[in-house]
């Protein structure tokens, strides 16, 4: 059905009131019928003999699979969820007194569908057109006549709700449908937030792909799926750009991706690959721990020079001329030559990232290119008139070789840092003036490995290994990087994840007081500085769309001790929510714990039980004695299976509609200090959507008292 403008004829038009509900379900039918069209006519191509060879046929069909898979219309997920009803055309500026000017009207919804003849039937929310949606006020109305929101209930259209802006006897209100489908019930994964974009969110989301965009979201805001959709409208407004270089959506741990995991795919946007940091270094396989202290030091920043100097040492000066025999020639490059050009190399690798710099890999390969080049320079002198081919076959010359080897020889990263681990000496002579003494003992392996795979890495060491490799060989760069929960991550983790788009953007997104690492960042503008980013705009988002007042108030109490510089978030919520604190005798802590989940259940949605890592195991056997199924976290909660038992460390990120935390002084005492227990303990707190009830046997924190 084509837009045009508001008709007291058309059936689906505001001013027809017999029966608008009727209508709006009708022009859904419609585009559902439309989009079934639309998928049955990509299935129906022919693609035989339309490729020259079986790899361009392959690389087709698997973009029209693609297409087939993106054009599914979800029975669930509702395929338009507004309306917006123009003034004018867009773009055409109202005639003065032109009260008939011609106006628009657009279904906004996930992706564009449209009829036989081409016209649209619903307009994507990325397009344009589609920003009054979630722009439009009373005081801005952007030439919109009407906004219209839709209600739905499982899939069925079942409610509207109108607003005239451009009409001054009508008062600005909140939208009640708008309120309900952001307090609605959840269970699965996440899903989008497409309908409730808010305008903040909506301008972070539309930012530019030419720069980074740092979000400090306290919890509840959104700042995951602003993410997710920001990833969403880039992909629509440069998705050739980024088809060729790449998305990337970055997570804390596997259970977290897998809980945003059908975000993009609901947006009709496949192709987003998504990782941890530590699917990113996985360069050795990782079997050991380290220590707090010992993880801090080998995230730290000053480990980048410490390696670069470390790679730099096997470089050795030229002792010896280079003498290649052609024929009955001699040609010979005497020492100090070789050790100009030697030099020349050294002096443009450089820093990490200073934009002129080449990797340790890439001048050893230069180098016998540059010696063939003093050879061929000879042969010009003595009237001889050498080529190309020429050039090439004396960088191929056994002489050249085994100057290269002896002069700039092949380093293996891993090898590079098991030495570093492992060599006292080796360490204190490239770490002099950057660590002291203890700060050395405490990185130094206690017993060395003897190779590469019976070494028993960290997490941690598997980041060195990865900076060490982009030292010798550059790291691809993609077009655009998501990295979430970002607080958490180490200078050195930075840097790794920077590698991924030094000739991309990124959007950064954290909370500074969720930060429960020992190297949690103190600052967005240190942060970003690692990340090679420095100067990139910090967007707050402080007004929360999930956590309830009272959950998020309570929850507050705890930023003067753990993030005193944050400005305390509000919630939009109406309704307070559920919350109630439980102070139990020590030995009934458990069974208590059992009645607020059974309570907990007795509501619709899902349910989180939230505990200190080292009580999940004693919770897992009270709750099998219960006969109360649970879920881990990563598993896909159902009608059937509501409870996920998880563990405080594994909390970040995900939300439940009702959240049971066991023992807060538990969490607290399970982190190495006091802030980082909090912190940990200000996460759990927020993680419910309609309902938390804390459950304690022992004495809460002092805040929270």
């Amino acid at each position: 059905m084509p837009s045009h403008a508001p008709d007291p004829s058309d059936p689906s038009d505001p001013s027809d009131s017999s029966d608008p509900l009727a209508r709006e379900r009708a022009h859904l039918t419609a585009s559902r019928a439309a989009l079934r069209a639309m998928r049955a006519n990509v299935e129906a191509l022919d693609l035989r003999d339309v490729t020259a060879n079986w790899v361009n046929a392959e690389v087709l069909q698997h973009q029209v699979e693609e297409r087939i898979k993106a054009l599914a219309d979800l029975a669930d997920t509702p395929l338009f969820f507004g309306r917006l009803n123009y003034l004018h055309a867009p773009g055409a500026e109202a005639a003065e007194g032109a009260e008939g000017a011609e106006g628009e009207r657009f279904y906004i919804g996930r992706r564009h569908v449209h009829d036989a003849d081409g016209d649209p039937m619903v307009i994507d929310w990325r397009a344009p057109v589609s920003q009054p949606f979630y722009q439009a006020s009373k005081k801005a109305p952007m030439d919109i006549a009407l906004r219209r929101r839709f209600g739905y209930t499982g899939g069925e259209l079942t409610a509207y709700e109108d607003e005239h802006l451009s009409d001054p006897a009508e008062a600005e209100h909140s939208s009640k449908l708008l309120q309900a489908e952001i307090e609605r019930p959840r269970v699965g994964p996440m899903r989008d937030i497409v309908a409730t974009i808010q305008p903040e969110q909506d301008e972070i989301v539309r930012a530019g792909i030419g720069g980074t965009v740092c979000v400090q979201g306290a919890p509840g805001t959104g700042k995951t799926a602003v993410g997710l959709h920001r990833v969403a409208y880039l992909l629509y407004a440069h998705r050739e750009r980024l088809a060729r270089s790449g998305t990337l959506v970055i997570g804390p741990n596997r259970s977290f991706l897998h809980y945003i995991e059908q975000v993009l795919p609901a947006l009709g946007e496949l192709q987003v690959a998504q990782a941890t940091v530590e699917d990113l270094v996985a360069h050795v396989e990782v079997r050991g721990t380290d220590t707090a202290e010992a993880a801090r030091l080998k995230g730290d920043a000053r480990m980048a020079e410490v390696l670069r100097r470390a790679l730099r040492s096997h470089v050795t000066a030229p002792a010896e001329p280079c003498v290649v025999v052609r024929g009955s020639r001699r040609w010979r490059v005497p020492a100090y030559e070789l050790a100009e050009i030697v030099q020349e190399l050294l002096s443009n690798i450089s820093r990490w990232r200073d934009g002129r710099d080449i990797r340790y890999g890439a001048a050893r390969d230069a180098l016998p290119q540059r010696i063939a080049h003093a050879v061929l320079v000879r042969m010009e002198q003595a009237g001889e008139a050498p080529d190309d081919r020429v050039q090439d076959a004396v960088a191929r010359n056994t002489a050249v070789k085994a100057a290269v080897k002896a002069i700039w020889p092949a380093v293996d990263p891993a090898k590079l840092v098991l030495r570093l681990l492992s060599d006292a000496d080796f360490l204190a002579e490239h770490a002099d003036g950057l660590f002291d003494a203890d700060e050395l003992k405490a990185v130094l392996w206690a017993r060395p490995a003897r190779g590469v795979k019976s070494a028993k890495w960290s997490p941690a060491d598997a980041v060195l290994i990865d900076e060490a490799a982009d030292l010798i060989e550059r790291t691809h760069s993609l077009g655009h990087v998501v990295l979430d929960e970002a607080q958490d991550l180490s200078p050195m983790q930075y840097r790794a994840v920077g590698r991924r788009c030094t000739t991309g953007s990124a959007t950064v997104l954290g909370d500074l007081a969720q930060g429960t690492t020992p190297w949690a960042t103190a600052s967005w503008q240190e942060a970003l500085a690692h990340l090679g980013k420095a100067g990139a705009a910090v967007e707050e988002l402080t007004q929360g769309f999930r956590v309830p007042r009272e959950v998020i108030a309570y929850a507050s109490r705890l930023l003067p001790d753990i993030a005193p510089g944050l400005t305390e978030a509000t919630s939009i919520r109406e309704a307070a929510g559920d919350f109630a604190v439980r102070e139990v005798d020590p030995v009934e802590l458990d069974d208590a714990v059992i009645v607020a989940c059974r309570e907990a259940l007795t509501h619709e949605g899902s349910i989180g039980l939230i505990a200190a890592d080292a009580r999940v195991p004693v919770l897992a056997e009270k709750l099998a004695a219960a006969g109360l199924t649970y879920l881990a976290p990563g598993e896909e909660t159902s009608a059937r299976a509501r409870l996920t038992l998880v563990p405080a460390t594994l909390a970040k990120g995900l939300e439940y509609d009702y959240v049971v935390l066991d023992e807060p002084a538990a969490v607290v005492d399970g982190e190495p200090d006091e802030r980082t227990g909090l912190r940990r303990l200000y996460v759990a707190l927020t993680r419910a959507v309609s309902g938390l009830t804390v459950v304690h046997g022992a004495g809460l924190p002092e805040r929270l008292r």
